[in-house]
């Protein structure tokens, strides 16, 4: 049994799929929209949970703010880059804090994963501005940028950082997962028995050498947006370079760590006084 067509003449057949891609960019526009206006909403909301924090502080009685200098008030968020000497500086940070009477927390997110689920991120913006227990504290772990500003908070924390030469941490970065580190020497690393050269991955085109890879310190100055993942974003790129410049106290390298240190201490003796001979005798 044969198969019956129905057989439209030319221009209503290009007027039907005209009219199709009218209707799917219409629909798309829609989606879009919604999104947008969802977004909107979510950070409402988010911007309304946090005054109700901010509130109940100041209702419960006097602002514990005014009993705190700005000094004893401060938070420190380091959102380290991995492989870049991270682990070496903040374990000064740790060897300080009984010292120099701060708190340092560790920010641990789902998955290990730098970018965190916008309910995540309202929890992690009352867990700043509301934990007056552990300030002065000193935040870190591997997680991309937050603009507390979003969140309608006035008072925003001390970013710090340090970046690498691209090429060196991912040599670094791929020989560690091989090879893992002094400081937890018996945890096993995901390619634990891959005696491949990075030389050799690169000959042979391999996932863990790729260029792409190279981009991965942007996304940690750029933000909490898909785009920032977006390799060769040209968006991406000024807006870290941005947030750089306008939102970061300092940002050092790690080929020139101590630098960064001493400018730390000069600038920030709350927290980094005696960092740099720590950091020079290792004691």
């Amino acid at each position: 049994m044969g198969l019956l067509r129905i057989m439209m003449p030319p221009k209503l057949q290009l007027l039907a799929v005209v009219a199709f891609a009218v209707a799917m960019l219409f629909l798309e526009n829609q989606i879009q929209k919604l999104e947008e206006s969802r977004s909107k909403l979510e950070r409402a909301i988010a911007r309304h949970e946090v005054r109700e924090i901010e509130q109940r502080h100041t209702m419960d009685g006097p602002r514990q703010d005014a009993t705190l200098d700005e000094e004893e008030d401060m938070v420190i968020i380091y959102n380290r880059v991995p492989k870049t000497a991270s682990t070496s500086f903040t374990n000064i940070a740790y060897d300080l804090c009984a010292k120099n009477k701060y708190h340092v927390l560790h920010i641990n997110t789902t998955k290990n994963n730098p970018v965190m689920s916008l309910q995540d991120q309202v929890r992690f913006v009352k867990n700043i501005t509301s934990w007056k227990e552990m300030k002065p504290g000193f935040y870190h772990g591997h997680v991309s940028y937050l603009d507390f500003a979003k969140f309608g908070v006035k008072k925003k924390p001390i970013y710090i950082n340090v970046i690498r030469d691209p090429i060196e941490r991912l040599v670094s970065y791929y020989y560690f997962l091989r090879f893992g580190d002094d400081y937890r020497p018996g945890l096993r690393r995901r390619k634990q028995g891959d005696k491949k050269t990075f030389d050799e991955c690169v000959a042979e085109g391999g996932s863990d050498c790729a260029p792409e890879k190279l981009w991965l310190q942007i996304p940690f100055f750029c933000g909490h947006s898909s785009e920032c993942w977006n390799v060769g974003s040209r968006w991406a790129m000024d807006q870290a370079k941005y947030n750089l410049i306008n939102e970061y106290f300092l940002v050092g390298v790690t080929e020139e760590l101590e630098d960064f240190i001493m400018l730390l201490e000069a600038a920030l003796p709350r927290f980094f006084r005696g960092a740099t001979e720590l950091y020079r005798t290792g004691i």
